[in-house]
């Protein structure tokens, strides 16, 4: 990732607007900061969470709250809990998101 175009800034989450995006089951709730060529997301999952898309985009996970499974469509499966990340370029491996509990994750893609 060379991220570009990026001024110093600090960001006070709670003052973030949030967007709902329903996953087949469950919700997604972004606070979402786009800043040059960054997308900067801190996401809540709710319980019973699954995506409803697969993602090819390159992101880079931390997991703040919760346990996030990660499902790659290669079969391989990936459980996270806090303080474990993840990261992938795009295009690399097409992956989609669950949760049974709800997760909280900090993005940067």
């Amino acid at each position: 990732m060379k991220i570009e175009g990026v001024p110093f800034g600090v960001t006070d989450w709670s003052t973030v607007p949030e967007t709902t995006h329903p996953g087949t089951s469950g919700v997604a709730h972004w606070r979402t900061v786009e800043a040059g060529n960054v997308r900067i997301r801190m996401v809540t999952y709710s319980a019973g969470y699954v995506a409803d898309h697969w993602c090819s985009r390159g992101h880079v996970i931390l997991v703040l709250d919760g346990v996030l499974r990660t499902e790659l469509r290669d079969g391989s499966v990936h459980t996270l809990i806090p303080g474990m990340s993840y990261r992938v370029s795009d295009d690399v491996a097409p992956h989609r998101s669950s949760t049974e509990t709800g997760a909280r994750l900090f993005i940067v893609d």
